[in-house]
Order: structure tokens, then C-alpha cells, then sequence
């Protein structure tokens, strides 16, 4: 490690957000922060905002709530408490010269006041690693937008480094094929008739449309994964979920593609969602209970969802190389 980066540094990870408690007061605060910004939903506000409040609250926050209950913890959110959990793996790696903590966007434990701590130790560098390994302007540049406006309102003397994405790095791939491999040791191999589906989160088709790498980096992850796995391209599909309103989305999306395949009566299904770096709801909820549902449903048989790559060593020794390069580059 370079001379420069021997002082004292501060590391902030950075995720989507988590509403404070399952419920509905708690969500709709959380879908207003969320749906409210225009990273997110790009619509004039002034169009967007009385649908916002007037409509997707109300009818949403309940049900929200309900779907939050099932996978809450004693320790809040998983995301939250993943979050958390893979803050201290990385200061433990980092050392001492390191000073690591944990944000969201939105909900709780906010980017602003996160910096705002971190800057009362006057570090020479802050570090910020969104943990988004594929770059879009509504997750990576979301989180850049709220480290401007913390700034700009609290100016810290501190240097500020960003990290971008980390789609193709080597150890990030590694990270994903050594959690498959783990999954194969227990359910045992994928067999002539199993497929592995990977799951991006969506994002809508306009926004690659106008240029936005981010589904071009999916599919170059995917690629490198199958790759590392030795997976015939006949093994694997590549698929968005979590699409929200009219608009199109990116496609196929996971939904219609695990129905296809169940209706196939396939015989085994793995399901990786390598966009995700802590297992959430989207995961946990949306693929690992509602996906097996419809999949099954369709007469698809064996389901598996292989756990995001959360707090694991090898995650914790990207994010480390990852900080690493960042100061090396400065």
C-alpha cells in the first residue's frame, strides 16, 4: 500500500435503503424518499408526485409492510443488518489505518449523517463504494447524488473517492462462482436437466436505450460467471425483475422466464442474483418465495436460491481490493 494511504481513511458502504420497521407508517416514509427521487422514477415531479402520494402510498404501503414481515430480523432489515455485518469483516481486513462504516440512501442510517460522522475523525480520504457492482444512473449515481448534497450542505475538508462499478473484476467474479460452487457442494451438481438463472434487478429500457451501461455490464458479468463456472451457454439464462410501473423494462424478465421454464417441467432451477451484494427483499422475498412459487406452479420442479454474496470472505476481500485500487489510483 502506498505511503499516502498509510493515514488515517474512512470507508463508507453504501446500499439502496430499508424502511426503519415493517410497517406501514414506516414504509410509506420509505417509498416517498425512494419512488420520490428522480434518479429513480424520472418523471416531472409534478406529474409524478400527486400519482406518488395520492395513489402508489396508499395502495402500497400496507402491502409493503406485510411482504417486509417476512423476512425482518432481530437485528432490523437483512439488508440493514448484512449491511452492518460486512462493514466490520471489511475493517477487520482493512486494519486500523481504516475507519469503515455502513449508509443507506434512504430510510435509516442516511448517507449525510454517515459522512457527517465520518468526517469528525478528519480523515484525509473518504472512500465510497456503492454496492452495486453494475453501474446505473438509479443506484450508483443515486448514491453519488446523496454524498453532493451532504457535502454541499456540510463542506468537509476531507478528499472524497469514488468507486464507479466493479461488473468484470476478477475477485467480484470469484466472490459469485465460490458461492455457487458452496450451494453445488450441498444440493449436489446441476445435472444435464438444471438451469442457473441470473437475475438482475431492472431498470427501464429507456435508460439503455439513451446510453446507461448498465445492462451491457449484466450480461458481461453473467458471461464471465458462466465462464468461471464452466457452464454451457444451454445451462444458463440471463433475466431483470422487479419491474415497477408501465414503462418497458429490461427483458426478459425473471418472472416470465422461470413460468417458461416451469411449464418445460424442468427438472432443477438455481437462481443467483449477482447484482445484489446483501440479500433483501428482492431476493429473500420476491425470488426466493414468490419466484419458487410461480415456478412450481408452472410444474417446474426442484428450486434453489443461491444467497447473495452478503458478508462471505470472498466478498470482504473484493471490497477490500476494491478500497485498495481506489488509493492506489490518488
Amino acid at each position: 500500500m502506498p505511503a499516502a494511504s498509510a493515514s488515517k481513511t474512512a470507508v463508507i458502504i453504501v446500499n439502496t435503503g430499508s424502511p426503519a420497521a415493517p410497517t406501514k407508517e414506516a414504509l410509506a416514509q420509505y417509498l416517498l424518499e425512494f419512488l420520490g427521487d428522480r434518479r429513480v422514477v424520472e418523471l416531472n415531479p409534478l406529474i409524478w408526485q400527486p400519482i406518488l402520494r395520492g395513489i402508489i402510498i396508499p395502495r402500497r404501503s400496507e402491502a409493503s409492510a406485510q411482504r417486509y414481515k417476512t423476512v425482518w430480523t432481530k437485528d432490523g432489515s437483512p439488508l440493514m443488518a448484512i449491511s452492518a455485518k460486512t462493514a466490520a469483516a471489511m475493517q477487520k481486513a482493512l486494519g486500523e489505518a481504516f475507519c469503515v462504516s455502513w449508509a443507506m440512501c434512504y430510510g435509516t442510517h442516511r448517507v449525510a449523517e454517515v459522512i457527517a460522522k465520518a468526517a469528525q475523525a478528519a480523515p484525509e480520504r473518504i472512500v465510497i463504494l456503492p454496492m452495486f457492482a453494475q453501474y446505473a444512473t438509479q443506484t450508483t449515481e443515486a448514491v453519488y447524488d446523496a454524498v453532493d448534497r451532504a457535502v454541499k450542505k456540510n463542506p468537509i475538508g476531507s478528499e472524497i473517492l469514488r468507486i464507479r462499478s466493479y461488473h468484470n473484476h476478477p475477485l467480484y467474479i470469484e466472490a459469485l462462482a465460490a458461492g455457487v460452487r458452496r450451494h453445488w457442494e450441498q444440493a449436489g451438481a446441476l445435472g444435464e436437466k438444471g438451469k442457473v438463472l441470473m437475475s438482475f434487478h431492472g431498470i427501464p429500457q429507456a435508460s439503455s436505450d439513451r446510453g446507461d451501461p448498465y445492462e451491457a455490464q449484466c450480461k458481461q458479468t453473467a458471461a464471465l460467471l458462466a465462464q468461471k463456472l464452466g457452464l454451457k451457454d444451454e445451462q444458463y439464462e440471463v433475466a431483470f425483475q422487479s419491474k415497477f410501473g408501465k414503462a418497458k423494462w429490461l427483458e426478459p424478465s425473471a418472472v416470465e422466464t422461470a413460468q417458461r421454464l416451469g411449464s418445460l417441467g424442468l427438472e432443477r432451477l438455481d437462481v443467483i442474483c449477482p447484482g445484489f451484494a446483501a440479500d433483501c427483499l428482492e431476493t429473500l422475498e420476491e425470488i426466493a418465495s414468490e419466484l419458487k412459487g410461480l415456478y412450481k406452479a408452472r410444474g417446474g420442479r426442484n428450486f434453489f436460491y443461491i444467497p447473495a454474496l452478503n458478508d462471505q470472505s470472498e466478498a470482504v476481500k473484493l471490497y477490500e481490493a476494491l478500497v485498495r485500487e481506489a488509493l492506489d489510483k490518488n
